[in-house]
């Protein structure tokens, strides 16, 4: 079992050192909304202490992704105040022990997410279809 978990924390840190920056950005997304799901539950459990715990997991993602952000971009600036936004609203979920408030983030990660994805897709898409020509 041991040796099992020691493969698994390698493969994941294999994975995150040879990513591009596009997939880190969506492993950040994915693992917030981790975080946010596993504090919903544990809201739901009465367990403050893990609550706690995976908001903060949380929120320190969105301070991550808002402090990549190229704020020479428009969308960046649009994009912080969403970040923002969302970290203000954990505060208050934290504190009030709200689901909703968790869920009203999750649907904007979820939205980051999957445009995200589609970034990416449309990118690959770009970058290895034009260059093929059918030679070998």
């Amino acid at each position: 079992m041991a040796a099992n978990l020691t493969a698994q924390n390698a493969y994941k840190q294999n994975s995150v050192t040879t990513a591009s920056p596009g997939d880190l950005t969506l492993m950040l997304y994915n693992g917030c909304l981790k975080f946010l799901n596993k504090a919903k539950h544990a809201i739901q459990e009465k367990n403050v202490e893990e609550k706690n715990t995976n908001l903060i997991k949380a929120q320190a993602i969105i301070s991550e992704l808002m402090a990549t952000l190229n704020m020479d971009i428009e969308i960046s600036k649009n994009m912080f105040a969403l970040y923002e936004y969302m970290n203000h609203r954990l505060v208050g979920a934290n504190i009030q022990n709200d689901v909703a408030i968790i869920e009203e983030v999750e649907g904007l990660m979820t939205e980051f997410r999957d445009t995200w994805k589609e970034v990416i897709r449309i990118n690959r898409q770009q970058q290895f279809g034009q260059g093929n020509t059918g030679q070998i």
